[in-house]
């Protein structure tokens, strides 16, 4: 039996938009009607930690009211007969409540929270809220696990090593505006077919063997892991 080629999914605010959750790049620069320098930056955090602990419990409060979608259960899908890792932009929790078994998170993951303290010290967030006054073991306030504008991405190396090793790339619901996620992209090896499911074309360096399918996650990727599934047990039976 031959070894499973490992398929990587790099997912963007579109996956997550078809399931009611907005993207915070509006066309009015707002998130949520607030500006990113006040609610996603550690000078917000620094000036204003109650507004930022709102904000990321409102985004949390919102975030279990919706379900996944067909994207996100196509992904499962193609578990059947791949590798799959998921590289998410989204900080939600719809990949694994999908029941996709291996999602890296590069900018944080909303229902987790940290010391500020400690970086290392992260706890499971029950419920939607972080209240001022909840404390790490160490006794600090409790922030969101959340990579904010000018932080360090921790789990960039892992997402770069396992795009490295990437049979086939599927670039869903992300214009690949946001270094250095974008950049991921980039990294696989020559000749390994890349597929971008989004309605909106975006902008790549030409390069080979890339596929633009211009629809939403919804029926795009559904479509896209029938067909990869099919290629993979058809490569299986000869």
């Amino acid at each position: 039996m031959k070894n499973r080629q490992k398929l990587v999914v790099l997912s963007g605010a579109g996956v997550s938009a078809e399931s009611g959750i907005p993207t915070f790049r509006a066309s009015d620069g707002l998130w949520e009607n607030h500006r990113i320098e006040d609610v996603a930056t550690p000078e917000a955090w620094a000036r204003n930690p109650a507004l930022v602990q709102d904000f990321y419990n409102q985004r949390r409060k919102q975030a279990l009211s919706v379900d996944p979608n067909a994207g996100h259960r196509a992904l499962v899908s193609l578990e059947d007969a791949f590798d799959v890792t998921v590289i998410t932009q989204n900080v939600d929790n719809l990949h694994e409540k999908a029941g996709s078994s291996h999602v890296i998170h590069l900018h944080g993951e909303l229902f987790k929270s940290r010391s500020t303290q400690d970086p290392s010290l992260v706890y499971d967030v029950d419920g939607w809220e972080i209240k001022e006054g909840d404390l790490c073991e160490r006794g600090s306030q409790l922030r969101p696990h959340i990579v904010w504008f000018g932080e360090e991405v921790p789990m960039m190396d892992v997402a770069l090593e396992a795009t490295q090793e990437a049979d086939i790339l599927i670039v869903v619901g992300t214009s690949l505006n946001v270094y250095p996620a974008a950049g991921l992209v980039y990294a696989v090896r020559p000749g390994v077919p890349v597929y971008v499911v989004d309605p909106n074309t975006p902008t790549m360096h030409k390069r080979p063997n890339v596929t633009f399918i211009a629809e939403p996650a919804t029926t795009g990727l559904t479509a896209l892991a029938a067909k990869l599934i099919n290629e993979a047990r058809s490569a299986s039976d000869q």
